[in-house]
């Protein structure tokens, strides 16, 4: 049922009045020590008010049930999980992954590479190949004694390889990959993901389900979302294409997040998704769907929590803050352009604090990679450094410039400086560069110039000094190392293949896809 059975279209001075009435919680409230159990969740929920910004919002919320659903908590399930689950690892995307060397790295050793499939399907889209693309992230399982039990008692698509630590990947030729981390070797059979798969796959922190979205179509049929129950190693929930989407492309790039006991997932058909989950299946609470300005956008980041708020931008620029319990609008920013990197979430002075950047590609073969810094409960923007990039025109292809990636929250001796892979393309002398910037005020410290675009999301490991070190890979296949408090690049390899994907870290190791058919795991020495 539609709730209420009415549109919200919210005015400026309704705006006005609701942002007067709902009040700004003190910022001595909002740190995270106050998430405790003792505390009755309610009273830990950020505040249900709508800012005067989302006036230029259209939108209308679906509920299958009369009343809305509160989250159940604030846990962030991804941190207590015996893995990487999820994009960026955890709720506030911060890739907080726990990397760690020894000194300074001096050499990346490849420990194994695994070939996927490669489709030579010809579609209006392309040809994709293998491997992994934007943003591809792999994730890592330690499963315990006794889910290793539950998946050897059914037994579906085990092989001799299967054990404890496992890769989970999906891949362009539409296929999902399970490999023994230790080995390399493929640790069950692969899965039919039916289209090409472009995003991060989701691994449930409670169940055995993988959430995959299709990312282009490949073949006639459907095409969406899925559900892959792995106990019995099958697809046991599809839903797609959405007959009441307000936007046709129905791609979920996009990574499925569990928040409060809920599955939220972004769409590309101008829709964010609610829905309550059990074994193999899910069932749908809520749906928003909205309009900018009379246009329906596409969603590609994921969606970024903090508390009850969500956060996601879209292809038009437009950056909003959602209020997971009603799914109703908090606040909006228009960050001029297509921003598919998702941002990244960190809360200073108990106040949650947003990174994000757009890319160049409504403004034109010429244009400004916006980034800013927002305050996370009422969108207002804290600073904002324009960087100047272009767009490439290629025989039937075009790379925008800007930022595709997410940023990396620094640590360790390089907790105020954040790092972005930024797509130059021929404005500046370098096609793309690591970008270090100063988290209170902006400024650009420095650049690490590459002699191609980057689209991959940096990562970081610390060493026993507290030093930090990025790694990073770009489009021409070469994996670099760099000092984070200086831009020093310490070590780098010349892999051949583009690395559009998103690593994961594991110790020492880094593993991540590229295109072609390779899935690697390196070892930082």
């Amino acid at each position: 049922m539609m709730r209420k059975g009415v549109w919200y279209a919210f005015t400026a001075l309704a705006m006005i009045l609701t942002e007067c009435t709902g009040g700004k919680t003190p910022a001595s409230d909002l740190t995270d020590s106050t998430v405790t159990e003792d505390v009755p969740v309610e009273q830990l929920f950020l505040p249900d008010t709508s800012y005067a910004s989302v006036a230029v919002i259209t939108f209308v919320i679906e509920d299958e049930d009369s009343v809305a659903a509160p989250l159940k908590d604030l846990d962030d399930r991804y941190e207590k999980a015996n893995g990487i689950f999820a994009f960026r690892k955890n709720l506030r995307r911060d890739a907080s992954y726990g990397g760690r060397v020894k000194g300074t790295p001096s050499q990346v050793e490849i420990a194994w590479a695994f070939e996927t499939a490669y489709d030579t399907t010809h579609t209006k889209f392309g040809t994709w190949g293998g491997g992994s693309g934007w943003t591809g992230q792999p994730l890592y399982v330690n499963w315990t004694d006794e889910q290793q039990a539950a998946f050897k008692k059914s037994s579906h698509g085990l092989t001799a390889d299967f054990g404890p630590e496992e890769i989970i990947v999906g891949s362009l030729c539409g296929k999902g990959y399970f490999i023994n981390y230790q080995t390399g070797k493929a640790s069950r059979q692969p899965l039919d993901l039916g289209n090409v798969v472009k995003g991060t796959v989701s691994l449930d922190p409670e169940f055995y389900n993988l959430y995959v979205g299709q990312g282009v179509p490949r073949q006639a049929g459907p095409f969406g979302c899925q559900v892959f129950d792995l106990l019995k190693h099958e697809r046991t929930f599809f839903f797609g294409p959405d007959p009441k989407a307000w936007r046709g492309w129905n791609a979920f790039d996009s990574n499925a997040i569990v928040v409060g006991g809920y599955l939220f997932w972004c769409g590309e058909n101008s829709s964010l998704y609610k829905y309550e989950r059990s074994q193999g299946t899910l069932r749908r609470v809520s749906v928003l769907r909205y309009r900018v300005k009379g246009i329906a956008p596409g969603i590609e980041s994921s969606l970024c929590v903090y508390r009850n708020y969500g956060y996601f931008s879209d292809n038009r620029g437009n950056v909003i803050c959602i209020n997971l319990n009603t799914m109703k609008p908090v606040w909006y920013y228009d960050n001029h352009d297509d921003s598919d990197g998702t941002m990244v979430c960190r809360e200073e002075g108990g106040v949650p604090y947003l990174y994000t950047a757009c890319e160049v590609d409504k403004q034109g073969d010429s244009g400004i990679c916006h980034f800013v810094k927002l305050n996370g409960l009422n969108g207002e923007r804290v600073w904002e450094q324009n960087i100047p990039c272009k767009r490439i025109n290629l025989p039937g292809k075009t790379l925008d410039g800007g930022m595709y990636a997410s940023p990396l929250m620094g640590s360790g001796d390089c907790s105020n400086i954040l790092f972005a892979n930024v797509c130059r393309n021929g404005a500046a002398k370098s096609a793309g560069e690591l970008v270090a910037f100063n988290t209170k005020d902006g400024k650009i410290l420095y650049t690490v110039p590459y002699h191609q675009f980057a689209w991959s999301s940096p990562v970081g490991f610390l060493n026993e000094k507290n030093e930090l070190f990025v790694f990073t890979g770009d489009a021409s296949g070469i994996i670099r190392i760099i000092r984070g408090k200086t831009g020093e690049v310490v070590c780098q390899k010349v892999v051949g293949s583009n690395f559009e994907s998103s690593p994961v870290v594991i110790g020492n190791s880094a593993v991540v896809g590229c295109r072609g058919n390779k899935i690697y795991k390196f070892v930082i020495q």
